[in-house]
């Protein structure tokens, strides 16, 4: 008798039967810290960041203000607006108070970002009682114990807890009941769907789709012929409510990334490839704290007609040396420096790739352990314990360095 040595296949993951996700989301996250910090900002349109909003309150938003918009159209759309400078250590506080109330509400919390993340609560009936109960509790915590707004969506997937949770905006809850998912998605504008960026939605709007349901109507194989294979698939499925993704925890990084708004004035190589290595500081000084490891490397470009490119570059082995980073980075921006002399720069990114844990990192010929008295490791250390701007490049003086935007443990 023929056994087959090939594993079984794995089960296929159905979605729950009651609305037991949440997603809970910090409402207009900057800003709201800015006016929980300074009273007089209450109530007030209020914008964070100069050159380009990095965060705008609901006030400021009421007047068309979004991110990541140019400051000066911001205070032509809202001249009253009060503009005030990042503090990103404070937001890293709130943001580090708030998922302490995530945990302590659940084991099972998978962040997304800084300021939202998913919350299972589906085993918690018998010690903290139905969903809604546990959400209610959750943002009368964040509100009593952190001082900000927080909205939360509950439903049966993670896409429709998102959806939920954006439905509810600002500082309000929203429950999606399992019999009324499709009441609910169905009229919502497409742009509400993962994945429907400026691009697509466009599209879209041009083959007469701008709400939920009639893509749904419309079917797979038609979309198909319009966003191609991969795009329908996913959208459909998102459309009729198919998700069946679990709340991962644990789960680390693709990717990690950093990048620079230059404003539209002209800039000359060498000031742009002096923001490249600030970047690659940035980035490596990460990498080598996480303990992770990289194979490519990617530069990212925003031009002046608001165009993007990127370019991208595959090592022949992974690593976290800043050096090693920097030469691949600079050879990308040296290929891609004609197109920016075209066109203007006016923002800069630099992304690693293709990461790795570090611990199973294959040693090279000869045999010997990896250095801790490398130049990278004693930088590291000096910018941990005096700051990241105590050393620095000398093509970055009187640039500075860039906010470091903060962000989730790597």
């Amino acid at each position: 008798m023929f056994v087959s040595d090939a594993p079984a296949p794995r089960p296929r993951i159905v979605a729950r039967a009651e609305a037991s996700i949440l997603h809970a989301d910090l409402d207009s996250f900057y800003a709201s810290v800015e006016q929980r910090d300074n009273p007089r900002l209450r109530g007030k349109p209020v914008i964070v960041g100069g050159g380009v909003v990095l965060a705008a309150s609901y006030e400021a938003k009421a007047f068309g203000v979004r991110t990541p918009m140019n400051g000066g159209q911001a205070r032509r759309l809202c001249p009253h607006a009060i503009v005030v400078p990042p503090r990103m250590s404070a937001y890293a506080e709130a943001s580090k108070a708030v998922f302490e109330v995530f945990h302590d509400t659940t084991p099972v919390v998978e962040g997304i970002s800084i300021d939202e993340a998913f919350l299972d609560v589906g085993g918690l009936r018998r010690i903290a009682g139905e969903p809604i109960g546990i959400a209610e509790r959750l943002r009368g915590r964040v509100r009593e114990q952190v001082g900000l707004p927080i909205s939360v969506g509950i439903a049966r997937t993670k896409f429709l807890a998102k959806v939920a949770s954006a439905v509810a905006k600002p500082d309000g809850l929203r429950v999606v009941p399992p019999d009324a998912e499709l009441d609910f998605l169905h009229p919502l504008p497409i742009e509400r769907l993962w994945g429907v960026g400026e691009v697509t939605a466009r599209t879209l709007h041009e083959h007469g789709i701008t709400r939920v349901g009639q893509l749904a109507d419309l079917g797979e194989s038609p979309l198909r012929a319009i966003l191609g294979a991969g795009a329908a698939r996913h959208l459909y499925a998102l459309s009729w409510a198919r998700d069946p993704r679990r709340v991962e925890t644990g789960v680390r990084r693709r990717s990690i990334g950093a990048q620079r708004a230059l404003g539209r004035q002209a800039h000359p190589p060498d000031e742009i490839e002096a923001y490249l290595h600030g970047l690659t500081d940035r980035l490596g000084r990460r990498l080598r704290a996480a303990e992770r490891i990289c194979r490519t490397v990617v530069l990212r470009m925003r031009f002046d007609d608001f165009t993007r490119a990127t370019r991208s570059h595959t090592l022949p082995e992974a690593t976290d040396h800043t050096e090693t980073l920097l030469g691949a980075a600079r050879s990308l921006l040296a290929t891609a420096m004609p197109m920016i002399e075209e066109r203007g720069l006016t923002l800069i990114g630099l992304a690693l790739t293709n990461l790795a844990d570090a611990d199973p990192f294959q040693l090279s010929l000869p045999f010997e352990a990896r250095a801790t008295n490398t130049l990278d490791a004693t930088l590291d250390d000096l910018r941990h314990r005096f700051g990241s701007a105590a050393v620095t490049r000398a093509a970055l003086l009187g640039r500075g360095e860039g906010l470091s935007v903060p962000l989730l443990p790597d």
